[in-house]
């Protein structure tokens, strides 16, 4: 699933594309994502201006003056600026098509994906109201998390993925921050020390940044707005290294399931 890093770099390769252009025309082919596209869609947007691009969470926020759409990639989307004449294929779901000849394509095969409308305030929606801090921000620091999870003995690679927690950790980077961190990712949430949370905070940070200048990870189907795919986990220091050396300090990898997910730490850097 396309997480923070992957949703940050589409949000940075559209805005040039995007950003001042009048939606002429919407055309929506496919009603049946995630939740229903509403029905007056396209007369909402037509002839409104593309005013600014945000992103909150995994989800990318454009604003069309007279409201907000609200754009979430599920397991398998993309968004790509194309010609307008672009013949659509069978996954293609919903064009903005520009007034300079180009439009705004999503592409979701499995259809996991959103396209909503929120007027006022987007991070109002039901979806985003109830989020926690953005990881980049000031609001996420170690006296957040120490204060969170007091007293929880869920795993902290748990805690980290929680979005009402911290939002856009998925699981390559959690596995990647709690490994610079040096933090064992089964180890109980409400046992780490500040001083842990501490560092884990700048971890997540460092981890995140990076993964946005590598364009994010590309695993499955994700790809840029210009068609290219991330390289992120070309860089990563443990997940997908089962039985490999660590990097660190050259123990062997391991890789154990945690909350359905696969977590891999080395055993030696990481307690």
């Amino acid at each position: 699933m396309p997480e923070l890093p992957e949703v940050e770099t589409t949000r940075r390769g559209l805005e040039p594309g995007l950003l001042d252009r009048r939606i002429e025309q919407a055309v929506v082919r496919h009603r049946g994502m995630r939740w229903p596209v509403r029905d007056d869609l396209e007369q909402l947007l037509v002839g409104r201006r593309v005013r600014r691009l945000d992103r909150r969470s995994k989800y990318l926020l454009i604003d069309c003056e007279a409201g907000w759409l609200i754009l979430h990639l599920g397991m398998s989307g993309s968004l790509r600026l194309v010609a307008r004449e672009h013949p659509p294929g069978k996954h293609d779901h919903l064009d903005l098509v520009l007034d300079d000849g180009n439009c705004l394509r999503l592409t979701d095969p499995r259809r996991f994906g959103a396209v909503l409308w929120q007027e006022g305030d987007p991070c109002a929606h039901a979806l985003l109201r109830d989020l926690g801090p953005e990881p980049l921000s000031d609001a996420f620091d170690a006296h957040w998390l120490f204060d969170r999870t007091r007293g929880r003995i869920a795993p902290v690679k748990n805690v980290l993925m929680d979005g009402h927690v911290v939002v856009g950790v998925g699981n390559i980077y959690a596995n990647e921050s709690l490994f610079r961190a040096g933090i064992h990712p089964a180890s109980a949430a409400g046992k780490v020390s500040l001083m842990r949370y501490a560092r884990l905070v700048q971890a997540v940070r460092t981890t995140l940044l990076q993964a946005i200048d590598a364009g994010g990870s590309t695993l499955r189907d994700f790809v840029h707005a210009d068609g290219s795919s991330g390289c992120f986990q070309q860089q990563c220091l443990v997940y997908g290294r089962d039985g490999q050396p660590c990097q660190r300090c050259g123990a062997v990898i391991r890789t154990t399931r945690i909350g359905q997910r696969s977590a891999f730490h080395c055993p030696r850097c990481q307690r």
